[in-house]
């Protein structure tokens, strides 16, 4: 039996692994937050796409009837959840299945560490700035 601490560390040793300078120094990248909806309501990476993990490769793969377009693009594409053990399992599992995608080492508790910009979530009914009101 392996342990999840293992499947992540085996994940990790095969895909490529971005640090948030790196994606700072990127402003090209497609950010997708596999968290869950709670972890995203409490902030997220500003621009980020959120693919929860559950429904990750269905709505990457085209041949699915759950593809989202947004991910046929070009990328570069980083993954991120929590603290980067999600991420490195679901970066693995998409370059199984042919697709190039990164993954953000120590995931959101690594962008909060180095000051990242925060973006909260506008709560339902809000209307949101700028919209006529």
């Amino acid at each position: 039996m392996k342990t999840v601490e293992q499947l992540v560390s085996e994940a990790r040793a095969r895909i490529e692994e971005w640090d948030v300078a790196r994606l700072i120094a990127t402003p090209d990248a497609v950010v997708v937050d596999i968290r869950d909806v709670r972890e995203r309501a409490k902030g997220f990476i500003p621009g980020s796409i959120h693919a929860p993990r559950g429904m990750l490769e269905f709505w990457w793969d085209p041949t699915s009837p759950y593809h989202r377009e947004v991910f046929a693009g070009p990328g570069p594409f980083v993954l991120h959840c929590a603290m980067g053990w999600r991420s490195a399992l679901a970066a693995a599992t998409l370059q199984d299945m042919g697709f190039k995608v990164a993954h953000l080492v120590g995931g959101f508790e690594a962008w909060q560490a180095a000051d990242g910009d925060i973006e909260m979530p506008v709560p339902k009914g809000a209307i949101k700035s700028g919209a006529p009101g």
